[in-house]
């Protein structure tokens, strides 16, 4: 009996799955990149939850952190989920730099309108990327991967949503 292609390099890491070895690996780097992307996106949401400032700051600051917590949740099952079809994922900070999509804000301050702007944006690319790898899992009858994509395309677009509306709100003239 012909011993079976190793999907990655230690035997110890090949989850036994039903998938193709080849749809395995693009899944498991689609889902590292997600991953490096919803890392970068809590870290700036968290970044301007502890700086937001001025007049509706209790509503910003509370919006912020619930996306922040919202985004972490996901973050374990996006990891383990790589894993449970034998493939591998984000194995250090350096590597989700080199991958996350999600630009960084460094500024000493930006204001509160354009913090939810630049997350407002950020979401909506995080959801056409998912989007993309939806398609990937989904011509791979990744059926578990497809449908949990399924759902963080889902808050995805709740949390560009509420970004959208509290930003239209500053700019609207009331037309």
């Amino acid at each position: 009996m012909a011993k079976a292609k190793l999907r990655v390099p230690s035997d110890r890491l090949n989850t036994p799955t039903d998938l193709d070895p080849n749809d395995v690996k693009k899944i498991s780097e689609g889902l590292t990149v997600l991953l490096s992307d919803l890392f970068a996106l809590y870290i700036k949401t968290k970044n301007f939850h502890w700086h937001v400032s001025g007049p509706n700051f209790r509503d910003y600051h509370l919006l912020l952190d619930e996306q922040s917590e919202q985004i972490f949740a996901i973050i374990d099952a996006v990891g383990e989920r790589a894993r449970k079809i034998g493939g591998t994922t984000l194995r250090s900070l350096g590597q989700a730099e080199q991958l996350k999509r999600v630009p960084d804000n460094n500024a000493d301050y930006v204001s509160p309108l354009e913090m939810l702007k630049e997350l407002r944006d950020d979401n909506k690319a995080l959801t056409a990327n998912m989007r993309e790898l939806h398609s990937i899992t989904d011509e791979a009858n990744d059926v578990s991967t497809t449908s949990l994509i399924e759902e963080w395309i889902d808050q995805s677009e709740e949390r560009t949503w509420f970004l959208y509306e509290s930003t239209r709100e500053a700019t609207d003239s009331g037309h």
